[in-house]
């Protein structure tokens, strides 16, 4: 008999306001731009985080300095352009908030992982991660950024994400077994790890001479491939290239 095929739907509510602008989360990080050839971006896990699930666009530029104090008062905005609500400061102890004016509803037994944009580092202030049960609860939830030091200027502009976030199964965690075993145990897979230890080891030696055919390749992409270096292919999928969908707009409304 065909059973119903899981449901999928990501949902964000429009509240008393248009929707912040939530988008696929981009790929692309300045950093990653700068390195000589772009080399960040061979590293496939990198750019997969990047890409894995949606951003909230900030709609103000403003600096924020905080004096070192635990009030809420010790955190000081100056606003250069502002279009939507404000961040506080809530808390206190260093703790920067934006309210997302959004209600995210998830399947059931899905949760919503919230952080800021992953491999994007903000000097002078970090992202709290949280896990938030948007299956059920009717609650908005808010993205909290802690500074890592006193009297130094942090800015935000108008258009940067100010917060990430992707769906992820709420007994994922409880419901995995760890294991520990010895590898010899398994010959296959240390067959395939011991290939790979040396197809890295005479590939990173390799480089280091002058006309080899290593420095023509320039780096190895067996992972990129999703391929062992003995030739096995990845039995269960393999993904280069994450693009997730967009939020349509709200009937009679533009997009997000």
């Amino acid at each position: 008999m065909a059973t119903d095929a899981p449901d999928r739907r990501l949902i964000a509510y429009r509240l008393d306001r248009p929707l912040p602008r939530i988008q696929p989360a981009p790929v692309r990080r300045d950093w990653m731009d700068a390195t000589p050839q772009s080399f960040a971006y061979r590293c496939l896990p990198l750019t997969i985080a990047n890409s894995h699930g949606w951003v909230v666009l900030g709609e103000n530029t403003f600096d924020a300095v905080w004096n070192g104090g635990d009030r809420a008062d010790d955190i000081a905005l100056k606003f250069l352009h502002q279009e939507g609500p404000a961040p506080v400061s809530h808390f206190g102890s260093g703790i920067l908030t934006f309210h997302i004016d959004a209600l995210l509803r998830t399947p059931p037994g899905m949760n919503l992982w919230v952080s800021g944009p992953p491999n994007q580092p903000k000097d002078g202030i970090a992202p709290l991660s949280g896990v938030v049960e948007a299956d059920w609860a009717p609650m908005t939830f808010t993205m909290n950024w802690r500074f890592t030091r006193p009297f130094h200027s942090v800015r935000f502009q108008a258009g940067e994400p100010i917060c990430f976030f992707f769906p992820v199964p709420r007994d994922i965690v409880r419901q995995t077994r760890p294991e520990t075993r010895v590898l010899a145990d398994e010959p296959d897979l240390h067959a395939a790890h011991h290939t790979w230890r040396e197809a890295r080891g005479s590939f990173n030696a390799a480089l280091q001479q002058e006309g080899s055919a290593a420095r023509a390749e320039g780096w190895q992409r067996h992972y990129h491939r999703g391929q062992c270096p003995a030739g096995m292919m990845a039995q269960h999928g393999h993904t280069t290239r994450l693009h997730a969908l967009p939020f349509p707009a709200p009937d009679g409304e533009g997009g997000t």
